[in-house]
């Protein structure tokens, strides 16, 4: 009784922050488009999304005055916990799964719900997951307004605005080497793009911190994502304009609609400093602030979040208490197996050479990245490093790697390599490890999802 009272005095709350932001943020709109929040008429994916708020699903967003806009924008081998056997979840590479027949108690099952079925026109009796987990984090559907068509700009515009230790997501597919700044992202959530010919949809979830790029075709149809205004397990929920069926972010799979059961194909991407980012990618470009919304680039609206003793917000079930909450930990999936990566345990080792389930792989770390959900200024926030998940060989040969947090050298040859699996000194320069798909979550959001996954423990 005690826990159903507390969630509805924060839901009560949020909802009068949210509304508050909501008609102020009207006035912060530069783009045309329809005020109505809800999402019929939406299956033409040039339709731009209604610009009616900034995020509000944080008891404390800011209000900062947003910046103008860039001009001449061009397009241009240790032990886990033990753990129960883990259950069967999806690939590191998921592929389309069975579609979910239709429940014939669906109207029973949403009459408790703590969502908003108006104006969708998704088929509701088909999902995947209780509707009692899904739950309104205060903002209309794409009321966190998504970027559908993005402009790029080049590193040394950037430099003008982007600090060396501010966080982007990195992202290259054949050649074609885009950064995706999390102080852009933190405000929309969602880019469509088109990455080397590739459909692919760019998705941050400020309140989970994971930063997650997929393809985004499936069976022959490319979709086009927006944001729900929709959380479970506090992770946003993702929708498609085709068939306005829900999609979790965190899995990629489809938890409602008529899609229920297929997934979403991940593809490898890395939170790293826009440095590290610019270093390795001299022709890689910029995700614009040239975005057709007015927001306050650069500053973080959820200050203070990623705190250790500042709970995960609108998480109904008790956290997964083997770590604390807030604590990032490097997720990977290899088959049937999830295993979680403590930074705190990467920023003691530097790198982690690791196997599971019959897959070797390293686990680089680099201090100098700094966190988009500590101070109310971005470039002034606390440094919590990236990662980045690599297969250890090059040409077939094996290789061992150690770090120090700021070099990462292999251990056969003495070859120096970055953050992005990039020999970058020594006899291996040029050569490249093949990433493997990997996140940088809150560990409550990871444990909510994955409560088998396995914890590095540390060397032996």
């Amino acid at each position: 009784m005690v826990k159903r009272q507390n969630l509805t005095i924060m839901l009560v709350a949020f909802g009068l922050i949210g509304l508050v932001i909501i008609v102020t943020s009207l006035g912060l709109a530069c783009t045309s488009g329809s005020d109505d929040p809800s999402p019929s008429n939406r299956q033409d994916p040039t339709v731009s999304p209604s610009p009616t708020t900034t995020p509000t699903r944080t008891p404390t967003p800011e209000t900062d005055a947003a910046p103008t806009p860039d001009e001449g924008a061009a397009e241009t081998t240790a032990s886990p916990t033990t753990t129960p056997t883990p259950t069967t979840k999806a690939d590191d590479t998921s592929k389309p799964g069975e579609l979910v027949a239709p429940d014939p108690d669906f109207e029973r099952a949403l009459r408790d719900a703590r969502f908003s079925t108006r104006g969708w026109e998704t088929d509701f009796s088909r999902h995947s997951v209780p509707y009692s987990e899904i739950i309104s984090g205060g903002p209309p559907p794409d009321g966190i307004p998504p970027i559908d068509a993005p402009k790029f700009v080049s590193p040394e515009h950037a430099d003008g605005w982007l600090a060396g230790q501010q966080p982007v997501i990195a992202l290259e597919i054949d050649g074609d080497a885009r950064a995706y700044p999390l102080q852009i992202m933190t405000w929309h959530e969602i880019v469509n793009d088109m990455v080397g010919d590739v459909p692919v949809t760019v998705t941050f979830c400020p309140l989970c911190n994971s930063a997650i790029a997929f393809d985004r075709r499936l069976d022959g149809v490319t979709y086009d994502f927006g944001t729900s205004g929709n959380l479970r397990n506090s992770d946003l929920i993702m929708w498609d304009r085709q068939t306005e069926s829900w999609w979790q972010q965190l899995t990629g799979e489809a938890i409602v609609g008529e899609l229920t059961g297929k997934a979403l194909t991940f593809l490898p991407a890395q939170i790293v400093s826009w440095e590290d980012f610019k270093a390795a990618n001299a022709d890689g470009t910029v995700l614009s602030r040239d975005t057709g919304f007015s927001r306050s680039y650069g500053s973080n609206p959820y200050t203070g979040y990623d705190r250790v003793d500042n709970p995960p917000f609108l998480l109904l079930d008790e956290p997964d208490g083997r770590l604390p909450p807030k604590e990032r930990v490097v997720a990977v999936t290899i088959g049937d197996v999830d295993v979680s990566f403590p930074f705190s345990a990467l920023e003691r080792e530097g790198v982690i050479n690791y196997s599971v389930n019959g897959q070797d792989m390293t686990v680089f770390f680099k201090a100098g990245t700094v966190s988009a959900l500590d101070r109310s200024s971005i470039r002034e926030s606390r440094d919590v490093g990236a990662t980045g998940v690599f297969v250890p060989r090059v040409d077939g040969r094996k290789l061992g790697f150690s770090g120090d947090g700021e070099y990462i050298v292999d251990d056969e040859t003495g070859s120096v390599w970055n953050i992005l699996g990039e020999a970058v000194d020594g006899p291996l320069t040029g050569k490249a490890l093949t990433p493997i798909v990997h996140a940088n979550h809150f560990w409550f959001a990871w444990g909510a999802f994955k409560p088998d996954a396995l914890i590095y423990q540390g060397e032996n």
